[in-house]
């Protein structure tokens, strides 16, 4: 199977800084795979907090998550802080996919990357919706700063 390769974007519009504890950890010593999950799960909810929504009410429109991709680039170990930054990027008609990179803030170590496919639902059909001109509008405003 070929390996997962991709680039990430010059700039990042949020960073949030994540501690990895001991329940994080696995028998190895390292970040469990299903852990990294979890926080940049976390990572995700406080960007969406960050514009000022709950993943259950962007522009009155739920989002899913459609699918994940992670790419590890070194470990990450007990007590290092996680520096996990975000940007959205390749927008369709109904979403778009979170690029995120995480970096070890001790080392600046790159541990992992990866994207989120982020998709809009409508409430009430529990179908694919269009994401909202205004949600749109106001992330192009932030990452042209």
């Amino acid at each position: 199977m070929p390996r997962i390769q991709f680039t990430l974007p010059d700039h990042f519009i949020f960073a949030t800084d994540i501690q990895i504890y001991i329940s994080h950890v696995n028998q190895g010593g390292h970040l469990d795979n299903a852990q990294l999950l979890t926080l940049v799960s976390e990572a995700r909810v406080r960007f969406f907090k960050s514009l000022g929504y709950t993943e259950g009410n962007v522009e009155g429109h739920p989002i899913v998550v459609g699918d994940m991709v992670a790419q590890y680039k070194s470990e990450g170990f007990h007590g290092e802080t996680m520096r996990v930054s975000m940007i959205p990027q390749d927008h369709n008609k109904y979403g778009f996919d979170l690029v995120y990179r995480m970096e070890c803030l001790d080392t600046a170590r790159e541990v992992a990357r990866g994207k989120i496919g982020i998709v809009f639902i409508d409430r009430q059909t529990r179908k694919v919706a269009a994401v909202p001109e205004t949600f749109v509008m106001g992330v192009a405003r932030l990452a042209a700063q």
